[in-house]
């Protein structure tokens, strides 16, 4: 898969009540939750972005609580992935549980600026910051979570592989687990 999008720069330590400030926390809806998108850090981000768009940051991007809510109100908002020195682990799962790419890729996310145009080859795990004439070699996404990202999370990819092993058993074939 390949991702296009404008940069948008951050700094290390953003937290999931910076992503999503806990006041919105009463819901789940993801529309409502993109509209106070990183609102509390920068009260016009959500304005001035667009779909597509890629955060760029620094190190333990998504610390802080463990919600699910920060990577939803993310990729509603039209993120379309996160590249950042470092992930606080359980901000790195419920973006992949949810189907929000994400990338961990120190010397790009030092070097990117905003507005710079970023190109991210998930398959063959190359980052290309098309601004300033940079190519930045990373390990890919595994072939399973490339899946769920472009299932759209999680649960569509555990239903996908329920059906294709449903269809198996049909055919007579025997799968491992």
């Amino acid at each position: 898969m390949i991702i296009k999008g404008k940069a948008w720069k951050f700094p290390d330590h953003i937290d999931t009540d910076l992503i999503i400030p806990a006041r919105y926390l009463n819901t789940s809806d993801p529309e409502e939750l993109a509209r106070h998108c990183m609102e509390d850090y920068d009260a016009t981000f959500i304005k001035k972005m667009s779909r597509g768009d890629i955060i760029v940051a620094g190190k333990n991007f998504g610390c802080g609580s463990s919600r699910e809510h920060a990577p939803l109100a993310l990729k509603a908002a039209g993120v379309s992935a996160v590249i950042a020195k470092s992930f606080a682990r359980i901000f790195f799962r419920n973006a992949i549980n949810i189907g929000l790419p994400i990338f961990e890729a120190e010397e790009a996310a030092e070097e990117g600026l905003t507005g710079d145009q970023l190109e991210v080859d998930t398959r063959e795990g190359i980052i290309k910051n098309l601004s300033q004439d940079k190519v930045y070699q990373i390990n890919p996404l595994p072939e399973f979570i490339q899946s769920i990202i472009a299932l759209g999370g999680l649960k569509e990819y555990v239903q996908e592989e329920l059906k294709r092993r449903e269809k198996d058993v049909q055919y007579g074939e025997k799968k491992e687990l």
